[in-house]
């Protein structure tokens, strides 16, 4: 069993929705230390996001990030000489930062519009269920799902 990490850096809540997740996720988009940038794209995306959708912001936002998050997923073990996928489920934290990640890549592979625009469909169609984070997380399910029968070798 591993040990608590005992002061992992939690940052300090957004100024403008008083959230924490919502600060790492701004961090998480921050380039070369641009936060004033970053905020700005993600308060913009968020507005965008909700004005589409007729939803509140935040409410989006952790729907999307609920969406986004793998339960499962399938790390690589080595037994007797031979690697075996192994199915694990996925903590809380490490659950949220994947979806993070993966809307925030999913937002950049996107070509020919400014960074808002894209954050904020990757955002709406998280929310509802759909887009490329959501495509990666079935596909992180359904790797975990095949790979079934080495889950005794959990540790």
């Amino acid at each position: 069993m591993r040990k608590k990490v005992p002061n992992r850096n939690i940052p300090n809540p957004d100024p403008k929705y008083n959230n924490f997740k919502l600060a790492k996720f701004i961090n998480t988009v921050m380039w070369n230390g641009k936060k004033e940038t970053a905020r700005a794209i993600v308060y913009q995306a968020l507005s965008i996001a909700a004005e589409k959708t007729e939803m509140d912001a935040m409410e989006l936002f952790e729907t999307a990030l609920k969406n986004a998050g793998p339960l499962t997923e399938v790390r690589s073990r080595r037994i007797g000489g031979a690697n075996y996928q192994v199915p694990r489920e996925v903590r809380p934290e490490r659950r949220t930062s994947l979806a993070t990640r993966w809307i925030i890549d999913a937002a950049r592979n996107k070509k020919g519009q400014p960074m808002h625009i894209k954050l904020a469909d990757e955002l709406v169609a998280a929310s509802k269920n759909e887009g490329s984070a959501v495509t990666k997380r079935d596909n992180t399910h359904k790797m975990a799902e095949a790979n079934k029968a080495f889950a005794h070798f959990a540790w």
